[in-house]
């Protein structure tokens, strides 16, 4: 019997011996990791490093730990990933297809939306006339109905030139569904060239525009008024679009 109880205490302290590595190794993981996990698990948006500073302890260097963190998470099933400067915990590219039948089914663009937000992305801020000029074509109110509808471009303001036409911009929301951590990020010429989305033969002087994060307003824009958000002063719908020169073009749709 007491042999028996000798072989239970050295089995038991085979245990606690056993234990106390995972013991020590939790203990070893930073606290911030754990607080900067609740946080963000917690928030229903993406978080910038200044709010979760202040929710963090006084010394904490929260770029570090994040930094830390995002290398814990990047082979597990959700990823940190940075978009718009922002924090958040998204699902691993390569699980998307989990997901698939969970998502909401959407309209595709059309091309001509695909172009004006293109334009809109690059060239901003922009009016209304100014994408027309680029494209060669009238733009109809639809289009640009579709595209603030998604949330992806927004009204910045009003150019300082008569009829003081709105200028349009990209949102957090544009950046989000195409996973850029920031304008930057979008494909420059010689992307563009690459993956066959332009020819490669070229007029001489073409050039892709670098796209500005900056939310300031420029010297040539003026701010929105009570109403400008939801009284956009489109043209009405054109069918069809029309090239200038009058030749016939693409129809929006």
């Amino acid at each position: 019997m007491q042999e028996g109880e000798a072989a239970m205490a050295s089995l038991a302290e085979v245990r606690v011996d056993e234990a106390e590595p995972v013991e020590n190794e939790s203990q070893a993981r930073p606290e911030e990791l754990r607080l900067l996990e609740a946080l963000l698990f917690a928030s229903s948006e993406p978080l910038d490093t200044a709010t979760l500073a202040k929710r963090m302890p006084e010394g904490v260097d929260v770029k570090a730990a994040l930094a830390q963190l995002q290398a814990e998470y990047a082979s597990r099933g959700v990823n940190l990933v940075r978009v718009a400067n922002k924090w958040t915990f998204r699902t691993a590219g390569d699980l998307a297809w989990l997901m698939t039948r969970e998502s909401t089914e959407t309209r595709r663009l059309s091309r001509a939306a695909i172009e004006v937000l293109a334009i809109i992305a690059y060239h901003q801020p922009v009016t209304r006339a100014e994408i027309e000029e680029i494209r060669g074509v009238v733009t109809s109110k639809g289009t640009l109905d579709v595209l603030l509808e998604t949330g992806w471009i927004k009204p910045r303001g009003r150019r300082k030139t008569p009829g003081r036409p709105l200028t349009f911009g990209t949102t957090e929301d544009f950046l989000s569904q195409f996973t850029l951590e920031q304008l930057g990020d979008l494909p420059g010429l010689e992307e563009l060239k690459g993956t066959g989305l332009l020819d490669s033969r070229l007029p001489t002087g073409f050039s892709v525009p670098t796209p500005s994060d900056d939310p300031a307003l420029r010297e040539d824009e003026d701010p929105l008024e009570p109403g400008d958000d939801l009284d956009l002063a489109l043209a009405p719908a054109v069918e069809p679009e029309t090239p200038e020169g009058g030749d016939e073009g693409g129809s929006e749709g």
